[in-house]
Parts: C-alpha cells; structure tokens; sequence
C-alpha cells in the first residue's frame, strides 16, 4: 500500500512574557492576566483556532519544547493554494498568530472586550513542500506593540512551529456498507481494491433482504422489527484472499428509550470491533467498542459516536479515544485525532490489531491524527471515505480493523433514526 503525501504543522511551546514596563501599556487587559491569555492561530483555506496562552513572569522559565497546542494538516493541493498568490491575495499566506488578553464573552450582562497585545507571522515558504521534517521556528520573539513603537521592552511570546511529513492511506467503500461493497485504496485517480465488506444480520437471510428493498416489497414484519428494534447486524472485513481480518457486531441493540422514539444517551447501542485471535483459530480477540445514540436539537438532531480502546493492560479495561456529534441529516466526519480532540490531555497512539495485545506501553509522546471516517446523513446513500495515518499502520490488519470501525460509524446513522418513521421506497439503502 502506498500513502499520499501530507504535512502536519504543529504549533507549541506556547508562553506569554509581559515585562513590567510593558504591563503599564495594556492596563486595559490587566484585569485580564489573572486568567489564561488566548491566541487566534490562522491560516488561509482553514478554521481559526482560538487556545489558551500560559502567561510566565520569571525569565528562567522554559517551555515544554514537546507539547502541542495546535495542529494543521495540509495535502499537497494545500501547499499549492497556499503558495499561490490567490485573486484576492498579493502576497503569499501566512501562518498568523494573534495574542490577546481578556476572554471573549460577557459577564453579568456586561460585555467584556478583550485586548490585542500583538501578533506573531510566519510565511508560507518552499520548505513547507519539501517533505522534511524542519522547524520553521524556536525560541522568544517580540510582538509587544511597545517594542515596535517607542523601542521598550515589550511583550514576547515563545513558540514552536515545526513541519513533520505526516503520510495517510486514502480508502473508500464503493458502496454503500449494507450492499457488501469492495473497499479500494485511493491513489490519486487510481483504485486499488483492497478489501471486502459482508454486511448481513440475524434472522433475515440477506441475499432475500436485499432483493425485497430493491423490488420494492420487503416483508412487513421484518421492517415492523426495524422498527422496534435494531440489533442483530454483522460486518467483516476481508481480504483479498478472502480470510476475515477485522469484524463488527452489534453488542447492544439499538432501541428506543422510555418516553421517546430514539435511542438516547442513557441507552446507546454498541458495537464491539473485533480482531482475529492469533491463538484460537476461527475466533475473535475484541479491540474497541463504539457507542451510538441520538441527540436531538432545535433545528438538526445528531448522532454521537463514542469509541473506545478496549485493554486488558489499562484499569477500567477502557480508553476513551473520541467521541463525535455526526449532523444527522447531512452526515459528517467521525475521527481520532489527539490533536484536535485532547489538547489538554496526554496524547495516545493506537496499537498495532497484530501487536501484543498489551496496551500498558501507550505513552505521551505520539499523538495527532490517527483517522478520519466521512459518512453521508440518514436515508442517503453512504459510501464511506477513510483516512488512516501511515505511522499507525504496521499492516494490512491494521488498517482492516479500521475499515470495521468506519463501518460501524457509517451504519450507527441509519440505526439511530427514530423508530416511529414512516419507511419511504425511496430509502432502500437506509435499512
């Protein structure tokens, strides 16, 4: 299997220093720095994202030089953008950091107003297409309008910005999960098949399930069933020699709670995502377990979907890996990514399906994307992409156990629609 190229910018070791004399120029924002100060951190084509600043007062002090406040990451259309002056751009784009003091909001119905005290920039230059790990750069820098006007001490800001290649493998269903589709790996515009998907549940046949909703005249008890009740549903993952390497199976019917008609937080269905057992043939060894259930809001509901890490090696047995509210009608994007989920938690990495089995080893160190699943919304037709980062891939094991995840993801949406919903002939592939 061969990767797509992709960057990951990485922005840390974040600290504010305000000399004294500089304090007295932002007495506005004083009342401000018995709180966190914040940064707005953008970059062109991307969401601004707003984090915490520690604010240091002794000059010894020395930043954390591995954590890591924010992260982008960038494929190689990305860098293109980027590095071409746009219609409505001059010059090219920046990585722009913008320090405040105060917190943006209201406070007893008085608007509170936060304080600029300076700006970090940082351009996009060739080196970020190189494919190597750099960094861009280290250390304290001025940003303190003081220092730029009147020549005094002003406030500094410490960073870390540094480049590392970060590659993915690309797969997508080729159709939706319920149809047993072919998964390929994506290549630019070639597909490469890779592996299979059975889907099939207990009690009705599947080949007879399938052909009823493509005719139109699906039993009535069975859809009266679906209604009730969602369980009994069964993916594997094999591969291209047909040997199953990665499974999911409902655990927890799907159901609906007391009082209501959807499955709500207090009773998520759950799937337990499986692995061969190296040990016993013809068995299977539980890896993780994904829990769903329905939210529902003023406008749009969603669908939440909590993963764990199963481990023998950790107390509780459980690690908690994501957890991701999916819009309901328009789909979304389940993922695993430490950077964006944990900022402030220690970052975990995912252990080989074909390792030990023993998680005790997970330590601080490596984080950051592990996967991305994006599926489509209830009643339309879901063909699922993935993305799997190549340094939490050791095999094709690996990322089969992912594809099982990622279906599991995917057909979560249609078991979390509410039960008392007419069936439209339209929605063939939502059963």
């Amino acid at each position: 299997m061969d990767p797509q190229a992709f960057i990951r910018l990485s922005i840390g070791s974040l600290r504010l220093r305000i000399p004294g004399a500089a304090l007295n120029s932002v007495s506005s924002g004083i009342q401000a720095l018995s709180s966190p100060c914040s940064c707005e951190i953008r970059l062109r084509g991307y969401p601004v994202q707003t984090i915490s600043v520690p604010l240091v007062t002794s000059s010894q002090t020395t930043p954390d030089s591995h954590s890591i406040a924010s992260s982008f990451y960038l494929e190689e259309s990305d860098l293109k953008a980027l590095l071409a002056p746009g219609c409505f751009y001059s010059t090219r784009a920046c990585l722009e950091i913008v320090v405040f003091t105060g917190r943006k909001g209201s406070h007893c119905g008085v608007g509170i107003k936060r304080h600029q005290i300076g700006t970090f920039k940082l351009e996009v230059g060739p080196e970020w297409g190189e494919g190597k790990p750099v960094i861009l750069f280290n250390g304290w820098i001025g940003i303190g309008k003081n220092k730029q006007e009147s020549g005094k001490p002003g406030a500094e800001l410490h960073l870390r910005v540094k480049l590392d290649p970060d590659p993915r493998y690309i797969f997508q269903f080729e159709e939706v999960t319920r149809l047993s589709p072919q998964i390929v790996q994506l290549q630019g515009s070639i597909k490469q098949p890779i592996f299979s998907c059975k889907f099939s549940r207990d009690r009705v046949p599947q080949v007879d399930l399938l052909s009823a909703y493509r005719s139109g005249s699906a039993d009535g008890s069975d859809l009266e069933m679906e209604r009730r009740e969602r369980k009994g549903w069964k993916v594997k993952i094999h591969d291209l020699s047909g040997s199953a390497v990665a499974a999911a199976f409902i655990t927890t019917p799907f159901v609906p709670s007391t009082g209501c008609d959807w499955v709500a937080r207090s009773n998520p269905g759950a799937w337990l995502i499986v692995r061969p057992d190296v040990c016993r043939p013809e068995s299977w060894q539980p890896w993780g377990k994904l829990e769903a259930w329905r939210e529902r809001g003023g406008i749009r509901d969603s669908v939440c979907c909590r993963f764990r890490l199963l481990s023998e090696g950790q107390e509780g047995g459980e690690l908690l890996m994501s957890e991701i509210f999916i819009n309901a009608e328009k789909g979304g994007e389940f993922f695993i990514d430490s950077d964006r989920q944990m900022r402030a938690a220690a970052a975990s990495p995912i252990p080989s399906p074909q390792s030990s089995g023993d998680f005790t080893a997970l330590g601080p160190v490596v984080g950051g994307f592990v996967m991305s699943c994006r599926v489509q919304g209830e009643g339309k037709s879901s063909k699922p992409l993935v993305q799997l980062a190549m340094r939490h891939i050791t095999c094709v094991e690996d990322a089969a156990i992912f594809m099982a995840l990622a279906a599991a993801v995917d057909l979560s949406i249609e078991a979390c629609r509410p039960f008392r919903r007419k069936i439209k002939r339209g929605f063939r592939h939502s059963l």
